[in-house]
This record gives C-alpha cells, sequence and structure tokens, in this order.
C-alpha cells in the first residue's frame, strides 16, 4: 500500500473506495486498507459487486457487510441484473463490475477505487492474452494505477503473491469466500491458473511471467509516446472527423501506423476496446490502395492522400436523448433551456431540410452523423451548419482529448 499511497493523503481526496468480493485476495486487501486509512484519517468505504449469478452472492456480500461493520466502515451492495445468456459471461461480470463502481464512486464522490489483483492474476493474464495471439498492449502488465472513466483505479498488491494474502488472513483468523467458478476448467483464466505450477516448473514462474509483463509495458509506454508525436503531425480533427495525412503515415513503422489508425478509430466512435489488428491491417492495406471502409462503427474514406475517419451514420441513427446534453458519448450540445427538443443525427432527413448543406465544405457523410436539434420530425438547429446560432455543440475535451488518448493513463 505504502508504495502506491501517499504518506499524507490528499485533502481533495478525502474518501477512499475498495471493491471487495469476499473471496482472499479482497478480503486482505481489506484489512491490509483499514489500517492504512485508519492511520492516516483517511474514510474508507466498501462496494460488494452481486452479479445475481450465484445463489450463494447475497450470502456472501451479507458477510463482508458484517466483515466491515467490525471494522467500522461503511459497506453497499451494487446489484446486476444485465446478463442475457450469451457472449462470454467472465467479461460482461468484469464490464458489469466496473460500471457499476464507477457510478458508485461517483455518487459516494470517492477519490479512487482499490481492487484487489496480484501477481497471480498479473501471470494468468499474461497468458491469456499470449494464447490469443496479443501484441505488445495486450501482454503488458496491468497498471498499478489508472485512470479510467474519470476515476482512479489502484491495484496495490500487483507484486503480492495469493498464497501471502491468504497467509495473512489465516494469521488474522479472518476467512473468506471461494467462488466455485475460480475452479471451473470451462474458463480459459482457470485453465491458465492450473497451468501455472507446470509452467513455473519449467522456469515461467508467476514472478518470471510478471517481470516481462512489466518490460513489456515499459515498450508498450515508449511506442505511445512515439505514436503521440506521429499524431501531432499526421492527424487533426476537422468536425469531429480525423484526417490521416497518408503518405506521413505510411512513412511510420507498422506498429506506429496501427497505434494512429485504432486511437482515431477509438475516439470517434467513444469504444472501449481497439479493434484486431487483423481488421486493423486489412483497413492499412485498403487505404494504401486509396479505397476505405468501415470499421469499429466508423466510415473511412480517402481522398487526395487524406483519410478521413468519421462516424458511421447507421451506428448513430436513432440515437436520440433530450436537449442539452451529451450525445454519442462525445459532443456535448447547449443551448436555449427548452424541454420539446432532442439531440439525434442529422441524417438525410435533416439535410433535406437544410438544402445549402454544401457551403459548409463538409462532406455529406460527415455532416449525416452531426448531431442537429430536433422537434419530432422537424429539425431546428444544426450547429456545425450555423456556428452563430443559439446552439452549439462541441466535441468532449476538444481536439486535444484525441491526442491525449494516445497516451495510456
Amino acid at each position: 500500500m505504502a508504495r502506491l499511497l501517499p504518506a499524507r493523503y490528499p485533502s481533495s481526496m478525502p474518501s477512499l473506495g475498495l471493491a471487495v468480493s469476499g473471496g482472499g485476495d479482497s478480503m486482505a486487501l481489506t484489512w491490509i486498507a483499514h489500517r492504512w486509512a485508519r492511520d492516516r484519517g483517511v474514510t474508507l468505504r466498501l462496494a460488494t459487486v452481486d452479479h445475481g449469478l450465484r445463489p450463494e452472492a447475497a450470502k456472501e456480500a451479507a458477510e463482508v457487510a458484517a466483515f466491515a461493520s467490525r471494522l467500522g466502515l461503511s459497506h453497499d451492495t451494487l446489484h446486476w441484473q444485465g446478463w442475457d445468456g450469451r457472449g462470454n459471461l467472465q467479461d460482461a461480470a468484469r464490464r458489469a463490475r466496473r460500471r457499476l463502481l464507477s457510478a458508485w464512486a461517483a455518487e459516494q464522490e470517492l477519490g479512487a477505487v482499490l481492487i484487489a489483483h496480484t501477481a497471480d492474476d498479473q501471470a494468468e493474464t499474461f497468458l491469456l492474452r499470449l494464447a490469443r495471439g496479443s501484441g505488445v498492449d495486450g501482454l503488458s502488465a496491468m497498471r498499478e494505477a489508472r485512470q479510467e472513466g474519470g476515476l482512479l483505479w489502484l491495484r496495490p498488491l500487483l507484486g503480492v503473491r495469493r498464497e501471502v494474502l491468504r497467509d495473512l488472513l489465516r494469521t488474522q483468523g479472518l476467512g473468506w469466500a471461494e467462488d466455485p467458478s475460480n475452479a471451473d476448467p470451462r474458463y480459459d483464466r482457470v485453465r491458465m491458473r492450473q497451468a501455472l505450477p507446470a509452467l513455473g516448473a519449467l522456469g515461467l514462474t508467476v514472478e518470471r511471467l510478471s517481470d516481462t509483463a512489466a518490460r513489456l509495458a515499459e515498450a508498450r509506454d515508449a511506442l505511445a509516446v512515439q505514436a503521440a508525436l506521429a499524431a501531432r503531425l499526421l492527424l487533426r480533427v476537422e468536425a469531429g472527423d480525423v484526417l490521416v495525412d497518408l503518405a506521413g503515415l505510411a512513412a511510420e513503422p507498422v506498429e506506429i501506423r496501427a497505434r494512429l489508425l485504432s486511437a482515431a478509430l477509438c475516439w470517434v466512435s467513444s469504444a472501449e476496446y481497439r479493434p484486431r489488428r487483423a481488421a486493423l491491417d486489412r483497413l492499412l492495406a485498403d487505404l494504401a490502395r486509396g479505397a476505405g471502409g468501415t470499421l469499429h462503427g466508423c466510415l473511412v474514406a480517402e481522398r487526395h492522400g487524406v483519410a478521413r475517419i468519421g462516424r458511421e451514420p447507421r451506428a448513430v441513427l436513432g440515437l436520440r436523448r433530450a436537449a442539452p446534453g451529451v450525445w454519442d458519448h462525445r459532443w456535448r450540445v447547449f443551448g436555449p433551456d427548452c424541454d420539446e427538443l432532442e439531440i439525434g443525427a442529422l441524417g438525410s432527413a435533416g439535410l433535406l431540410q437544410r438544402p445549402r448543406w454544401r457551403e459548409s465544405g463538409l462532406p455529406r457523410r460527415t455532416l449525416l452523423a452531426q448531431p442537429a436539434l430536433w422537434q419530432g420530425q422537424r429539425l431546428i438547429a444544426v450547429p456545425v451548419l450555423e456556428p452563430g446560432g443559439a446552439w452549439r455543440a462541441e466535441l468532449v475535451g476538444g481536439e486535444d482529448a484525441f491526442h491525449s488518448s494516445l497516451i495510456p493513463h
């Protein structure tokens, strides 16, 4: 804890959150964090996510609440009811945990949230991603501190083995819950966990795998800096689209090309994860021969040596929300108070109501995905076509947000 958390905790973050499942790792972190927070006058708040997937989960959450009460700590149980039985259960559960904890942290005005990932988790993740053919970024170590969604996530136990934490609990006479899914070989992570002893006998120990992941993280960060420098020279933002100098892009190493294109696609679409490398390589090849395509919710077109990466109009078709507000996760639209207006894509129906749209100089495909103000089927305002009007639309964070996205935080 002392390596990550300062001896004098910032007064701007007087409260700290802790995600506690009831398992050995998070229960040990609770004990450690409680002592750290108590000595520094920091308020510690606990939360348990009940995914509703096992009948025992409610009982385990209640046991965590009782443990928190014995320590004099507050505790909340967060419920997930979003599983529809399709897709990757563990991935869906992980995403749900992050969303629920983020909302809880914002409501509690927490400065950061601690999560109990260990050295074993680091090694298992490395093997999982190696099996999937991941590159430098995928194989890199999890960060001890990561800013995401406006919240600081801290992993103070990444250098600690899982069994060390259980020894701590045994010494303190504390119990923990065992999730049976952690021993279910149907899950890839469990198979990697079960393979670790055999790999360790070959020299591929948890410590060695974690060290390798850490070195790859250093390479990842160096590549990210190079990509950010190249982006300042080769990429610019116009009306929410990213414009790419293709000749300059072609002169960059393949890895930098992929990073730049991936960053542009993720920023335009507000996607959490990068597209697969094979899809990126195909798009780069298409652009090199003067073609375009669609990928990751974006429309990519080439003209006069410049690639324009914009929002795919179909991806925002029918997407409406009350005005003013944030639309498509990246446009902040504001203007006069009016309860009857909605923000939606301009679309072809909107262009028909603005016949002089060509005077903007923007491509039709760009305009189709622009935010507009609607009253039912009647178009009220199009900020990009009426810059001096009562309604305005700004990219959240502006162009700097795009360039910042190239550097992992």
